[in-house]
Order: structure tokens, then sequence, then C-alpha cells
């Protein structure tokens, strides 16, 4: 049985663990030639990186480089251009976050923030278009977040970068509407992650509370479903908007939050 995205290329950020890593996992599975990007050590990344090769049956690049910098995102960038030819399929995922009040929050933290939860996907689709623009086909996909549509308080870059990736998805899905290229946001609340898992620990000494209570009463206080987002349904997600079913499906932003913006 044919995949569907044989002799595609998929680039995806931020992708070591997590959301990104299940998003390569299931564009290798139909075939895509895979971009991976981040952090980590590098036994375990070479791990998921050949892993990725025996699933899609095509190549697997690591790009170690930092988003942070225009320079390293047009490195990253063009390796993938001569190794594949281009990019297909542009998944923005990388992201971080702080907490602190407004008057309280660091400059140094506000920049990094804004640079590679926004900046960084400016950056990338600037440089993807032009060969998607080629093949008259194309993907742009941004993990963006509840926090797209919503605020909370004390994430006042976090909120800022993803407000603005939002918009940004928007005009550029707008000015590729007739060159065969998507781009939509995909909007998850609080996803299952060894991130979020590795924070609970913490939260229950500090607030004195059960894992229990902070898993209900903290982490899923916003989601009516009390049910966490898995990395797995957000993938999926991506697969769909991959497809030709989805092809009119453009500028949207996608809420994976278990009800959480429907309040």
């Amino acid at each position: 049985m044919s995949k569907s995205l044989a002799g595609k290329t998929a680039l995806i950020t931020g992708s070591t663990s997590g959301i990104g890593l299940a998003y390569a996992k299931v564009l290798a599975g139909e075939g895509a030639n895979i971009v991976i990007n981040g952090f980590g050590e590098s036994d375990a990344i070479e791990k998921e990186r050949v892993g990725l090769e025996a699933l899609s049956g095509a190549k697997a690049l690591y790009c170690g480089h930092d988003l942070t910098r225009v320079d390293q995102i047009e490195a990253m960038m063009s390796q993938a251009a001569d190794t594949f030819g281009g990019v297909d399929i542009l998944i923005n995922n990388a992201g971080m976050q702080h907490v602190a009040p407004v008057e309280e929050f660091p400059i140094d933290k506000w920049d990094l923030i804004i640079a590679l939860n926004l900046n960084a996907a400016f950056h990338t689709s600037r440089l993807a278009i032009p060969y998607m623009k080629s093949k008259k086909w194309g993907r742009i996909i941004q993990t963006a977040s509840a926090h797209s549509l919503v605020a909370s308080p004390f994430k006042s870059a976090y909120v800022t970068a993803k407000h603005g990736l939002a918009g940004f998805t928007k005009t550029v899905a707008l000015e590729v509407a007739t060159d065969g290229i998507t781009a939509n946001c995909i909007s998850p609340g609080y996803v299952w992650t060894p991130l979020v898992e590795n924070q609970i620990p913490d939260t229950m000494k500090a607030r004195n509370m059960t894992r229990e209570q902070v898993m209900n009463d903290v982490l899923l206080a916003g989601q009516p479903t009390k049910t966490f987002v898995t990395a797995e349904q957000v993938a999926a997600t991506a697969l769909f908007l991959c497809s030709d079913a989805a092809a009119n499906i453009t500028g949207a932003n996608l809420s994976i939050d278990g009800g959480w913006t429907a309040q």
C-alpha cells in the first residue's frame, strides 16, 4: 500500500521530544522525509532519527540549529534544501514559556520567547514558501496554543507570541491561497508530555497538594473534559491537514483543548 506523503519532506522544529516528535513519527509513517530540530542528548536524538527512517523507509536528518538566531535558521533551511531539494511540509513547533508579572518580566526572557515562538516561524515560512510555490503544493502548520485565543495571567510574552502566530498564519494563508499551499494553526490545551509530567512533583510540594489535585485543580482547571490532550491527537490533526481532504482548510485555528476556549 502506497504511503500518502512519499516523496515529500517535512521539517518540524522542536521535534526531538514531545509534540514535535509525535508529528515527526506520524508523518514518517506516511513515507515523508523528515528534518528534526531541537536540543537533547545526542545518543537519544540519533536513536529517534534512525527510528524515523525505519518508520518512513525514507530519510531523516537532524539539524541542531538555534532558532533564536536568524543565521542559524537560514543555515537549517539551506541544509534541508541541499539534502532534499526543499521543504514541502513546515511545522513550527519550537517554543518555551516563562511565568512572571508584566512589571517583573525579565527583558531577556521576553525577547527569547518572542524570538523562538514567533520570529522563528516567520523566518522558516519565508524561506520555505518559494519552494512550495514552485511545486504548487505546501503545508504550513503552527503549533499555537489555547493561548493564541485566550489569555492567562503572568504569561504575557507567551500569549503575545501565540496571538501573533495566529495572525501571521492567517496572513500567510491569504497570500498563498492560489499556490496550492495551506497555512493553519493547531491550538492545543494542556498536552500530556514529559515536560508537563515532570512539573507535577514541584507543584505538589509548592502547593501542598496531591498528584491528583495538581492534575485536576491546577493543570486541568481550564479543560472541561478534565483529560489531557495527547501528543498523538495533535499529530493526527497535523496529518489530516497534510491530506488532500484538507486542501480547502487554510487560515484556520483548530482547537484541541478539551473545551477550554469554548467557555
